[in-house]
């Protein structure tokens, strides 16, 4: 495991989270991360890092779902709104595209997350590594968390 998916685990359990950790073999997209956690995959909280007007910021989404870039800019009121490079990705946060957890804090990133997501009963995410998983319920997410709800997905087509 990764110091990021330590400090996650860490965080979860001081606030006494209700979770399941899991391992598993690495995964390389999000249907993959559902079929080997056994969710469905609108639960599975996409982790995305961007460039908003030049500093870092957490999107999250429902992983069945493509970012929706006109509502992030408008909801956040900048810009200029850039995915972060995979080169960029790593030296800024030490992890791979798909390691990403939805906790913009452990990061230093404000978190924005989609309101269907939070909607769910649950949620599932790699947790620092592409080889370590988190399922939660959604509501415990956001007591955590704390992330700004919004709408920022386009729906499934």
């Amino acid at each position: 495991m990764t110091n990021l998916t330590d400090r996650l685990v860490a965080l979860l359990d001081a606030e006494d989270a209700s979770y399941r950790l899991l391992h598993h073999a690495p995964t390389r997209t999000s249907e993959e991360s559902a079929r080997v956690r056994g969710t469905p995959l609108r639960q599975g909280a996409k982790a995305l890092v961007f460039r908003a007007d030049g500093k870092p910021i957490l999107v999250v989404i429902p992983a069945d779902r493509r970012v929706d870039s006109r509502a992030v800019k408008r909801a956040l009121a900048i810009k200029d709104l850039r995915f972060i490079s995979p080169d960029d990705l790593k030296e800024l946060t030490g992890l791979d595209p798909g390691a990403v957890p939805p906790f913009g804090r452990l990061l230093g990133f404000p978190t924005y997350a989609d309101e269907d997501l939070l909607g769910e009963p649950e949620i599932s995410f790699n947790a620092g590594d592409r080889g370590v998983s988190v399922i939660m319920p959604a509501d415990e997410y956001q007591r955590i968390e704390r992330p700004v709800a919004g709408r920022f997905s386009l729906s499934p087509s």
